[in-house]
This record gives structure tokens, C-alpha cells and sequence, in this order.
């Protein structure tokens, strides 16, 4: 459990259930278990876990290989990819949700975490040609 006062700026992966109360900016990553964002939660990450419940702010991506919940008292800005989405009634939510069950899930389970930039790394920018005259 991250506790309301705790604040983590980075990575979080693991091997167990995660229930968040505080905060988190950086990337969720628990592709075998659940992440719980509780009402004092604030997570400015994308996350990608087994199940997602979201009682607490969200502003990140999300990928969950069974299931997100969304309760009345959730918000969440940014894109979801589940087989099964449920927003309850109050739910605040601004993005897009991709349900194909088990090929976005399984791709992003397939693929190694990737780190948020706010800006292109060198290796994204496109390749520079030199040309000669000749």
C-alpha cells in the first residue's frame, strides 16, 4: 500500500496487489495482479496491471488484461485498453476505450514497459541523411 503522505516520482512494478492513497507520477506496471486507486489516490502514470479500480484521480493511460472499474467517486483523463470496462454512474472519465478482448491487452503484456518523456528521445527522432555532392 502507498499511504496518503507517501509521493513516488518513477517506476513502480512488483509481484503483489498495489492499493494506492497517495501519490504517483511515473509508470504502474503489475501484469499479473491488481491496482487499486483509492479516494485519496493521485496517480499521474500510466498503468498497466491484470485488474484496475479507480476510486481516486487518474491522469495516464491505462491496460488491464481482465477488467477496469471506474466507480462514482473515480476520474480518469487518458485512454483505457481492457476485454471489460465499467464506468459507474458519477464516473468522470475523458478519453478513449478499446475493448477487443485479448489483442491490445495481450500486445501490451507482450511488450516491455516503456518510460513516459515529455519529449522525444534522440533514438524517436527521425534519422538524420547526409547527402553529398558529387
Amino acid at each position: 500500500m502507498i499511504g496518503p503522505s507517501i509521493r513516488i516520482k518513477g517506476e513502480v512494478s512488483g509481484d503483489e496487489d498495489l492499493l494506492i492513497q497517495g501519490r504517483v507520477e511515473g509508470s504502474i506496471t503489475l501484469k499479473a495482479h491488481e491496482v487499486s486507486v483509492g479516494e485519496s489516490g493521485q496517480v499521474f502514470a500510466d498503468i498497466l496491471a491484470k485488474t484496475i479500480r479507480i476510486d481516486g484521480k487518474v491522469q495516464g493511460d491505462i491496460t488491464a488484461v481482465e477488467n477496469v472499474v471506474i466507480s462514482k467517486l473515480g476520474n480518469v483523463r487518458g485512454n483505457i485498453v481492457a476485454p471489460r470496462v465499467l464506468l459507474e454512474d458519477g464516473a468522470v472519465f475523458k478519453g478513449s476505450i478499446d475493448m477487443d478482448p485479448g489483442d491490445s491487452a495481450a500486445r501490451m503484456l507482450a511488450q516491455p514497459a516503456r518510460e513516459p518523456t515529455a519529449f522525444p528521445t534522440p533514438e524517436q527522432k527521425a534519422p538524420r541523411l547526409d547527402l553529398k555532392s558529387g
